[in-house]
């Protein structure tokens, strides 16, 4: 249960860092002169899709490390891979469909996937040792 509580303050850390990296994101769209409500749709997607990635990744890997405290290591490591598997392809299909409509501005819809590990990188810099 409490490798469950790690996961949602984790993601709800990614949460906020993905959201503040997309407002900048879309600052700066404007800034160019170049926000249009595609735009705005793709970040919030793209968002959406990081921070969804994120929780089911780290939600997986809990569950995981529960099968392998139980001696089910195997179990565990087909897990991940399993895992893993099942959010690449469900990314790519939700992505591929995405840009299929002119809803998304593309780039907008992609960059928010990147955002997860500069805010990781960040938390971990400020993260005071033993927390």
């Amino acid at each position: 249960m409490e490798s469950r509580k790690i996961v949602y303050r984790e993601t709800g850390i990614v949460a906020i860092g993905v959201t503040v990296c997309t407002a900048v994101m879309m600052l700066v769209y404007a800034l160019l002169g170049r926000f249009e409500l595609s735009v705005l749709w793709g970040g919030l997607m793209g968002a959406v899709l990081s921070i969804g990635n994120f929780f089911l990744m780290a939600l997986g890997t809990s569950l995981a490390a529960d099968k392998a405290e139980n001696q089910d290591v195997k179990g565990g490591s087909l897990l991940v891979r399993n895992s893993y598997m099942l959010r690449l392809l469900v990314l790519f299909v939700v992505l591929i469909l995405c840009a299929k409509t002119e809803v998304f501005n593309l780039i907008a819809l992609v960059l928010p996937l990147v955002f997860v590990r500069p805010t990781l990188t960040v938390v971990e810099f400020f993260r005071k040792k033993g927390a």
